[in-house]
């Protein structure tokens, strides 16, 4: 798995996405943005929590941050719900302190001053104050999950950098960076050729670039 991790946390996600169109497999996080700093990096395997709304007795918001492995990823399902956080300052400060990688959610974190002082990544889509406490609740761990509609597994790869975020399930990780590796590899000639004065248009068809990403091709 960390071998895995090392060599995607090399890539940008725009190739790791290209890859998995090729492949033919979903993978961008619709909406999901880095709450952070532009530059920032977070990549590793997802650790799931699934929240639903509380009922008439009140659940909590959970203690799964003691279960979470140094390396893994936090990833939420609150199902894009906006009007409530789910991850805030004593969370961040917890998993920066255990060495949690990151956190990803489908909906939205709180207390931004304490998340910068700590540095610590978050993938979300946006931040608002009011609590979760009450009004949504922890419902399993470490099922498959859903954010911006794609679905996400324990153990899968999760990739976000300034771009956005994506997911790539883990039984195909080897495949999809085999064929990222070989696009930023196709990338970086099209750079080189333009640096000799080669036209743009000339520097892709040598590349083969506009099929790169296309599903089915070579």
């Amino acid at each position: 798995m960390s071998s895995y991790v090392e060599r995607l946390k090399r890539l940008d996600v725009a190739s790791v996405s290209d890859a998995m169109d090729k492949l033919g497999v979903p993978c961008g996080l619709h909406g999901i943005k880095p709450i952070l700093n532009e530059g920032e990096v977070m990549c590793g395997t997802a650790f799931t929590v699934h929240y639903v709304p509380c009922g008439q007795v009140k659940g909590t918001v959970g203690d799964f941050l003691d279960d979470v492995k140094p390396g893994q990823v936090v990833v939420i399902d609150n199902a894009g719900r906006d009007y409530c956080t789910v991850w805030g300052d004593i969370m961040s400060y917890t998993a920066k302190k255990r060495g949690v990688e990151g956190t990803l959610i489908d909906g939205v974190c709180c207390d931004l001053p304490m998340i910068k002082k700590v540095k610590y990544p978050i993938f979300s889509k946006g931040y608002y104050m009011v609590t979760g406490k009450d009004r949504v609740e922890v419902d399993e761990v470490n099922i498959p999950v859903a954010v911006s509609g794609i679905r996400v597994c324990p153990e899968d790869f999760i990739l976000g950098d300034s771009s956005g975020c994506i997911v790539v399930p883990q039984d195909i990780i080897e495949k999809v960076l085999e064929v990222a590796e070989g696009i930023e590899v196709k990338e970086k000639q099209i750079l080189a050729e333009i640096d000799k004065g080669v036209a743009l248009k000339e520097a892709r068809k040598l590349t083969g670039y506009h099929k790169l990403q296309t599903k089915g091709t070579e």
